[in-house]
C-alpha cells in the first residue's frame, strides 16, 4: 500500500509537471471573454508591450460566456490564462472549472459601466425613455388588455405618446453576452416591476424572472453579435435605431453617438459613478493561478493591470470609460491579486 501511495504521488506530481511543459510552450499570454471588458484589456495589453518589450497578449472578444467556458476548460497550452466578465462568475461556471482542473481562480473586480442605449448624432429627438417603456418596447410579451401576451408594439409613440413616431429598432448583444445578462437584469427585470399589471398583481421576484427576461424576436430588437463595433456601424446607417453595449463604446464614438436618457439621467462617468444613472453593473476578470509563473510574462501582464497609472482616477482605463473604484477598494484589489487570493465558490 505505502508503495501505491507513492506512485500516486508521483504521477500527480508528473503531471503538474507536463502541464507546466505544455503551458510554457505558448509564448503569448491568452485572454478571453466580455466584449465590454475588452477594450479596457488591450489598453494594458498594449501598455504592457510597449513598456517590456514582451509579446503583446493575444486578447478575444469572446463574450462573458463564451469566455467562461473557453477559460474553464482546463489547464494548459490549449487553454486561456485570463478571461474577462461583465458580470460574477456564475456557480454553475465556477463547477465547470472545478470539473476540469481550474480549482485556483482570482477574481478582480477592476471597476464599474454603464449600459448605455445609444442613438446617432443625426437624431435630433430629445429621448428620454422609463425602465418601463424599455421593457415595453423590448420584452417577448407584455400586458395587453389585462392580460400577458404577446408584445403588440411596433413604435414608440404606441408606448408614450411623447415618445418619437418612430419604430421600434435596438440592436443588442446575444444571450452569450455578460452584456445581455445585465440588461435583462437592470433594465428588463426593473422595467417590467413598474408595470402597474406587475405592482398590482403582486407578482413576486421569481415570476419576473420566468416572464421578464425574453427579448422580442418578432423584429424590434436584433441581436448583433458580440462585436459591439457592428452596432456602433449599424446606428450611423439608421439614425432611429438604439444600440445597447457598454458605456465605453459610447464614450469611444461621442462624436457619432449621444446617450439616451433613462429616468431623466444621461450616461457619463460621473452618473455611473454617484449611481444616478439606473444601469450600471461592475466589471471583472479572472485569472487562471496554475498559469502564473508558467506562462512567460503572465505575473507582470497582471503587475501592469493592477498599476496605479491602470486603475486609479485618471489613469488610462478612466480616460477610455471605465468607471474606478474607490482609492481604497483599489489598494485592496491591488493586494488580493498581485497576491493569487483565490475566490470563494458563488453562491
Amino acid at each position: 500500500m505505502y508503495y501505491l501511495k507513492l506512485t500516486a504521488s508521483a504521477c500527480a506530481v508528473a503531471a503538474i509537471s507536463a502541464t507546466a511543459s505544455v503551458a510554457q510552450s505558448r509564448d503569448e499570454i491568452r485572454i478571453v471573454g466580455s466584449s465590454t471588458v475588452f477594450p479596457y484589456t488591450q489598453a494594458v495589453a498594449e501598455q504592457f508591450a510597449n513598456n517590456t518589450g514582451a509579446p503583446s497578449p493575444i486578447v478575444e472578444s469572446t463574450g462573458t460566456g463564451g469566455g467562461m467556458q473557453i477559460f474553464c476548460g482546463g489547464i494548459g497550452e490549449a487553454h486561456a490564462d485570463i478571461t474577462g466578465a461583465s458580470r460574477a462568475m456564475k456557480a454553475s461556471e465556477f463547477q465547470l472549472c472545478q470539473d476540469n482542473g481550474v480549482t485556483e481562480i482570482t477574481e478582480a473586480l477592476i471597476g464599474f459601466d454603464g449600459l448605455s442605449l445609444a442613438i446617432s448624432r443625426a437624431n435630433d429627438a430629445a429621448w428620454d425613455l422609463t425602465l418601463g417603456e424599455i421593457y415595453l418596447a423590448l420584452g417577448a410579451q407584455v400586458p395587453v388588455d389585462g392580460e400577458w401576451a404577446d408584445n403588440p408594439y411596433t413604435m414608440w409613440n404606441e408606448i408614450n405618446p411623447d415618445l418619437p413616431a418612430v419604430e421600434i429598432l435596438a440592436y443588442g448583444p446575444p444571450p452569450t453576452s455578460g452584456t445581455r445578462d445585465a440588461f435583462v437584469e437592470l433594465a428588463m427585470h426593473a422595467g417590467c416591476e413598474e408595470l402597474a399589471f406587475v405592482e398590482e398583481g403582486g407578482f413576486d421576484g421569481d415570476w419576473v424572472g420566468e416572464n421578464c427576461s425574453r427579448m422580442r424576436t418578432d423584429g424590434p430588437f436584433v441581436e448583433a453579435g458580440e462585436n459591439d463595433n457592428l452596432i456602433v456601424q449599424r446606428l450611423e446607417a439608421d439614425s432611429n435605431a438604439l444600440g445597447i453595449f457598454g458605456y465605453s463604446f459610447l464614450y469611444e464614438n461621442l462624436d457619432k453617438l449621444k446617450g439616451v436618457q433613462i429616468e431623466g439621467v444621461e450616461p457619463t462617468i460621473d452618473t455611473i459613478a454617484d449611481k444616478s444613472y439606473p444601469v450600471s453593473r461592475p466589471l471583472y476578470f479572472y485569472i487562471k493561478n496554475a498559469h502564473r509563473g508558467v506562462i512567460p510574462n503572465l505575473n507582470e501582464f497582471i503587475e501592469e493591470y493592477m498599476s496605479d497609472d491602470a486603475l486609479m482616477t485618471g489613469g488610462y482605463l478612466s480616460e477610455r470609460g471605465l468607471v474606478p473604484l474607490a482609492e481604497d477598494r483599489i489598494v485592496e484589489l491591488q493586494d488580493a491579486v498581485l497576491d493569487g487570493v483565490s475566490m470563494e465558490a458563488p453562491q
